[in-house]
């Protein structure tokens, strides 16, 4: 290709900013990731540097290595088949160091704000002043790091004698030893902390804002997430086989003293635990509905119950969060924003998300798929389709979302791991084809003879 690639900025290094810096890496792209902390992993590192990672002390994957891992990186064999934060956060560093991407990235470097020029290039202003500019721009700055407390906040939350805390505060149990403990959720990390809670206390109530169904680590015999879900057979299918076995070789929810789902399986995302029902029937754990008010020094229920509480933990998700753009430019309110196949965005050609989604599954994966996709894309060997089709897709699309999930901030970008690759592969042809009918053109100008320097 004669033309000069475009040269291009990620924003973060976790999980899914190094996969796409190891795309466009490879393509040979003059690319540059910044990275607030000293090391790359993101939300897998326990008290990373840069103050984002929701990690805590013994937290192991809910998906299993062999779904995690890169394509052409597998995870150690000797890894469990759910490993540890260490293992994952030194399985990322493995990574970065294989495939030689690690002096594109620059440590301890905040991005403080990005801003689309006149002429659609991007400048970055760091946290030490300097600007720097580039073709295109890549946003990896996770989801999982901006707290979402309750809204609006509990009766009685602002007189409650106790502590409160969102779990992306949380560590470790060990300074819930001999308290009673309060905890709202009913997601993955609810389970963990109350899971981990009861074994140094034996106060700890579970309440639920709504039901949820339950997905065990293993079934029958193996890691539940490695049972075939073939993209081609219709979803509804799948849905029924799915919920069958759950009710067969679990029981429904309601069986252990927790909340009927409002919803068939799939129309939420799921709870992985394979600690929780057993913590609930052996009565280390109390499942409680919602919280009605904080009373004092206790928590009252919406059934009418009160108990004496010393600790409660919000367990209530994240912010969609992008602190570098100006708010009228580029947000997420109510963690909605709406992207061509969660990537592109419809009215800046130049800037794409990798990672903004929540997946039944890993998102590692999904991650490497996009970064390869936007490497096609600024290569000129993929074409995006027709705006008007464009828009139409991405329509169809959160209108496909809206009926299949429950109406919640945290469904906002779900997708299912085998249909979001097996589509997302399906469109990679079709945009190779209009490319090559293109004439295989840049679909953005490079800065002519221009570096990456601060101007």
């Amino acid at each position: 290709m004669s033309q000069q690639l475009p040269t291009a900025a990620i924003i973060g290094a976790g999980s899914s900013g190094i996969a796409a810096l190891k795309a466009l890496v490879e393509q040979g792209f003059d690319v540059t990731c910044f990275e607030a902390s000293d090391r790359v992993g993101g939300n897998w590192v326990f008290e990373n540097k840069n103050g984002m990672s929701a990690c805590y002390r013994d937290l192991h994957i809910n998906t299993s290595r062999d779904r995690m891992e890169y394509s052409d990186f597998p995870m150690p064999r000797d890894y469990p088949d759910y490993p540890d934060h260490r293992q994952i956060a030194a399985y990322f560093d493995a990574y970065v160091d294989h495939f030689g991407i690690r002096d594109r990235i620059r440590f301890e470097t905040r991005v403080e704000h990005a801003e689309r020029l006149g002429d659609g290039t991007w400048e970055l202003t760091l946290d030490d002043g300097t600007t720097h500019r580039f073709d295109a721009l890549l946003v990896a700055n996770g989801h999982h790091w901006n707290p979402r407390w309750p809204e609006p906040a509990f009766p009685g939350s602002d007189t409650f004698e106790g502590v409160q805390m969102h779990a992306h505060a949380y560590m470790s149990p060990d300074f819930m030893a001999g308290r009673s403990v309060v905890v709202l959720g009913m997601g993955n990390s609810a389970m963990d902390i109350a899971v981990e809670a009861s074994y140094v206390t034996d106060r700890v109530f579970l309440a639920a804002r709504r039901g949820a169904w339950i997905v065990p680590k293993y079934l029958f015999g193996k890691p539940t997430d490695q049972f075939r879900n073939d993209p081609r057979i219709p979803f509804k299918i799948r849905q029924k086989v799915m919920q069958q076995i759950m009710k067969t070789t679990i029981g429904p929810p309601e069986k252990f003293g927790l909340p009927k789902p409002d919803h068939e399986f799939g129309q939420a995302h799921p709870t992985v635990s394979g600690r929780i029902l057993d913590r609930i029937t052996h009565g280390a754990v109390k499942p409680k509905p919602n919280i009605a008010r904080l009373d004092g020094d206790g928590v009252v229920f919406e059934d009418g119950t009160r108990e004496q509480a010393d600790i409660v933990v919000y367990c209530t998700g994240y912010k969609i969060t992008f602190p570098f753009f100006d708010e009228d430019f580029v947000s997420a309110p109510d963690n909605h924003i709406e992207l061509y196949r969660r990537v592109v965005h419809p009215d800046v050609p130049n800037l794409f998300f990798i990672g903004l989604l929540q997946p039944l599954g890993a998102v590692m994966p999904l991650s490497e798929a996009q970064g390869q996709w936007i490497a096609d894309h600024l290569r000129g060997e993929y074409a995006l389709p027709p705006r008007d089709q464009l828009l139409a897709e991405m329509a169809a699309d959160q209108a496909a979302m809206h009926r299949r999930y429950v109406a919640s901030k945290r469904h906002t970008i779900q997708v299912d791991f085998d249909d979001y690759l097996h589509d997302l592969a399906k469109e990679r042809r079709r945009g190779a084809e209009r490319a090559r009918l293109a004439g295989f053109a840049l679909p953005v100008a490079p800065l002519a003879a221009q570096d990456t320097a601060a101007v």
